[in-house]
């Protein structure tokens, strides 16, 4: 029974999706402007249009992507101070190993 369902609920998602017709979207990524063009099973065509960020919205956006840019430089820099520490840690350790065989000997 689930299954069968299922298999109906597939086939009205996909009657409805068949129905709509083919979509485009063109997109800015530098504005955030998009554009969609849907042609419609008689053949006529829509586009809707929406213009770029607002001043806001831009301020927003940059943000945002510093944001970004200084997360992976910081984790970089741990990256590497953390492979630098570990180095040093096995240097000194391989370092006390030996010191402590002369001692022994």
């Amino acid at each position: 029974m689930k299954k069968i369902l299922m298999l109906l609920a597939a086939a009205a998602f996909s009657t409805a999706a068949f129905a709509q017709g083919d979509k485009v979207v063109v997109r800015d990524e530098a504005t955030g402007a998009k554009a969609t063009t849907t042609v419609r099973d008689n053949g006529t065509m829509k586009t809707e249009t929406r213009t770029g960020r607002t001043e806001a919205g831009q301020k927003a956006y940059n943000t945002k992507e510093d944001v970004k840019y200084a997360g992976k430089k910081t984790g970089n820099a741990v990256e590497k101070g953390a492979k630098k520490t570990g180095k040093a840690v096995k240097k000194g350790a391989k370092a006390v190993k030996n010191k402590a065989e002369d001692v022994v000997d």
